[in-house]
């Protein structure tokens, strides 16, 4: 039978209508998500700030303190390659870790489930001491280096110091890999299958291509750039030291905190201008700007992690150092364990300057509630569009049943 002119008629207003209802539905959804999403970022800030990057900062100092205690166990050269080699392995079967855990994380499988994440656990310790070996080991070979070229001569050593921690910042800036100098609370990394074995490297080689090259891409980026960043911080550190009331430790650590946290809300609020700012340019003004703004936040990452650190060695068990770095090294871990964030412990991989599209080369990789609600929302909208399907499918298979006519039903 031929279709009515009225049907052609009515199909497109219902369908005019339904576009419309729907773009409005999309737009109200849109205005949520903005304003969830400024919540949440802000909720993600707060929490690193507050919470993980204090448990980041005892675990180091606990580590380091024990490491301290037992001098002739970790003599400084020795643990500054020992970290190197042990980084480096990490990074060369990092791939390979991956693969093998791939599909221990999948529902129905609670044994494996249980071993890949006690093997995490221990992976993740593993490269936490390799890390902390190689930034000791670091520090004191450059403390060895800066005495014995000005043996006696302390008045000119903040040169010295200065000068060595420009060279390797600038030496950074060149292989663009400044950024790499931050740390928590700008870093919070959740614990899984990809963000615990997988990190980038600076030339960013395949090993399944170029064996060499992929090699070589790990030696570089974790004995040159790596080294550059402990050197770094290890001068910025020893500089605050010296010029932030030396003759006074709690107004130094008070007045590092206040800065470093000060710096850290400023650099936190104007993420989303600076983002417009940078996805506008091009070329080396972009790279500047961004650089620029990692180096503010850096000197806040120093003052937050001094100011953290000694003051836990001023009021934490002062007395009995050996109870109080024990302490910060197990509660700590395994307060980062239970809210999942252990990864944010450790420090590797390879930020190149300036590489992501538009502005996302200045958003800081701070997600942990928002990884949870959006985890949520997807999980809602599965059960909402499996529920439509059903009622659909349902309502269908009712208007497929024939009508009977009166004589029928009696």
């Amino acid at each position: 039978m031929p279709s009515r002119a009225s049907d052609n008629l009515l199909q497109p207003v219902i369908t005019n209508k339904t576009e419309k209802d729907i773009d409005e539905f999309e737009d109200v959804e849109t205005i949520e998500c903005d304003e969830q999403e400024i919540c949440y970022g802000a909720g993600d800030a707060l929490f690193s700030a507050i919470v993980v990057a204090p448990q980041v900062i005892s675990v180091w100092r606990g580590t380091w303190g024990i490491m301290e205690l037992h001098p002739h166990l970790f003599p400084h050269a020795q643990i500054f390659l020992l970290g190197i080699v042990l980084h480096l392995c990490f990074t060369l079967v990092r791939s390979v870790l991956l693969s093998r855990s791939k599909g221990a994380w999948g529902e129905g499988r609670a044994g494996r489930w249980l071993r890949e994440r006690f093997v995490c656990r221990i992976y993740t310790y593993i490269f936490t001491l390799a890390n902390i070996m190689h930034w000791r080991g670091g520090w004191g070979l450059l403390d060895m280096f800066v005495v014995t070229i000005l043996p006696e001569d302390e008045k000119h050593r903040p040169v010295l110091i200065g000068g060595l921690t420009a060279f390797c910042y600038l030496t950074s800036i060149c292989i663009r890999s400044s950024r790499n100098m931050l740390a928590s609370p700008y870093f919070l990394f959740t614990d899984g299958k990809e963000s615990t074995y997988i990190f980038t490297t600076r030339f960013q080689a395949k090993s399944s291509r170029e064996t060499a090259l992929y090699i070589l891409d790990c030696v570089f980026s974790v004995t040159v750039v790596g080294s550059l960043v402990v050197f770094v911080w290890r001068g910025t550190w020893a500089l605050l030291d010296i010029f932030v009331y030396p003759d006074d430790q709690i107004k130094s650590f008070i007045t590092s905190l206040v800065v470093g946290y000060a710096i850290v809300a400023l650099t936190f609020a104007t993420q989303v201008p600076m983002r417009w700012l940078v996805g506008k340019l091009q070329g080396a003004p972009r790279l500047l700007v961004a650089d620029l703004y990692h180096l503010i936040s850096f000197f806040a990452t120093v003052n937050v992690w001094r100011a953290v650190w000694g003051l836990m060695d001023v009021y934490f068990f002062p007395d009995t150092p050996k109870l109080s770095n024990w302490c910060s090294h197990i509660i700590s871990l395994a307060l980062l364990i239970l809210l999942n964030c252990s990864n944010s412990i450790l420090v590797r991989g390879v930020y190149i300057d300036a590489e992501e599209p538009e502005g996302d080369c200045v958003v800081f990789p701070c997600l942990y509630l928002r990884l949870y609600f959006h985890k949520e929302r997807i999980k809602k909208r599965h059960k909402d569009s499996l529920a439509t399907s059903t009622s659909a499918a349902k309502k269908a298979e009712e208007a497929s049943v024939p009508l009977q006519t009166p004589e029928e039903k009696v």
